[in-house]
C-alpha cells in the first residue's frame, strides 16, 4: 500500500509538473512599451500582440517583445566643413518605432533598427549640413545645423521609424583653427565696442551742438524782443521777483539819506 500511495503521488506530482510546462508554454505577457511580435514555426504573423496577458500555440509559437519606448543612442560623426576642415560631432539621437512599423522591423532589423538604419542615415545627414558651412559657423549656428540634418535624416529614414530629435552634445576643432577662431572673435568683439564708443562719442558732440544752437537762439529771440520792446526787460524783473519788497535802503557812507519804504501789495 505504502508503495502504491507513493507511486500516485509521484504520477500527481509528474502532472502538475507538465500542466505548468504546458500552461507556461501556452501563455505569454507583453509588458508596458512593448508590442509581440508573433512568429509561428518561423513564419512571422502580420499583426503584433498588444500589451497584456494571452495565450499561444505552445512549444511551436514564440511571441517577441519589440520596444515602442523612446530611445536615446549616442553616435559620433567625422564631417568635412565647405573649407575643408575636419569636424568631430558627438550626437544623441531621440527615436521610437511606431505600432505601424513593429512587424516590418522584426523582419527586416531584428528589433532594433539603430545601427543599420538610423545611425547611417543621421550621419549621412550632418555630414551634409556641415559641407554647405566653413567651420567656423559650424561653430557659430550650432542651432541651424543640428535642424538641416534632422530634416535630413528624417526624410531619409522615412516613416518606418520615427527619429524625434537629433542632439549636437560637442563639435570638435582641431587646437589651431579654435585657436584661429577665437581670435578672430576676440577682434570682432573689440570692434564692436569700439563702434559703439565712436556712435556714443558722435551722439554726445551732436547733444552739445544742438544745446549750443538752442542757446544762441533763445539770446537771439531774447535781444529782438529788448530792441522791440523795452518793457520786456521789466517783465523779466517781475519774473525773477520773488515778491519781497525791502523795507530799509541805507544811505551812501560819509553821507546820504536813510529811507524807510512802505510794505507793497504782493498781489499788486
Amino acid at each position: 500500500m505504502r508503495a502504491e500511495t507513493l507511486s500516485k503521488l509521484i504520477g500527481v506530482a509528474i502532472l502538475i509538473f507538465v500542466l505548468v510546462i504546458l500552461g507556461s508554454s501556452a501563455s505569454y505577457v507583453v509588458n508596458p512599451g512593448f508590442r509581440g511580435v508573433e512568429v509561428t514555426l518561423g513564419k512571422v504573423a502580420t499583426v503584433f500582440k498588444p500589451e497584456g496577458f494571452g495565450w499561444k500555440t505552445p512549444f511551436v509559437t514564440q511571441i517577441v517583445p519589440v520596444s515602442v519606448r523612446q530611445q536615446t543612442r549616442e553616435l559620433t560623426a567625422d564631417c568635412y566643413s565647405s573649407d575643408l576642415q575636419q569636424v568631430k560631432t558627438e550626437l544623441r539621437v531621440l527615436y521610437r518605432v511606431p505600432e505601424s512599423s513593429v512587424v516590418k522591423i522584426y523582419q527586416q532589423f531584428a528589433g532594433d533598427p539603430f545601427d543599420s538604419l538610423i545611425a547611417p542615415r543621421v550621419q549621412e545627414a550632418l555630414k551634409e549640413a556641415t559641407a554647405l558651412q566653413s567651420a567656423e559657423q559650424i561653430v557659430k549656428q550650432r542651432e541651424a545645423i543640428k535642424s538641416a540634418a534632422l530634416a535630413a535624416a528624417q526624410k531619409k529614414v522615412g516613416d518606418i521609424v520615427v527619429i524625434v530629435d537629433v542632439v549636437i552634445q560637442n563639435i570638435d576643432l582641431s587646437h589651431e583653427l579654435e585657436t584661429a577662431i577665437e581670435s578672430k572673435m576676440v577682434m570682432e568683439q573689440e570692434a564692436a565696442k569700439a563702434k559703439f564708443s565712436q556712435a556714443k562719442a558722435q551722439i554726445e558732440a551732436d547733444t552739445v551742438v544742438i544745446k549750443a544752437k538752442g542757446d544762441a537762439e533763445s539770446i537771439k529771440i531774447r535781444g529782438e524782443a529788448l530792441k522791440l520792446t523795452p518793457a520786456f526787460i521789466d517783465l523779466q524783473i517781475v519774473e525773477k521777483w520773488d515778491g519781497k519788497a525791502p523795507l530799509y535802503v541805507g544811505g551812501a557812507a560819509g553821507g546820504g539819506v536813510n529811507m524807510i519804504l512802505p510794505a507793497v501789495d504782493v498781489k499788486k
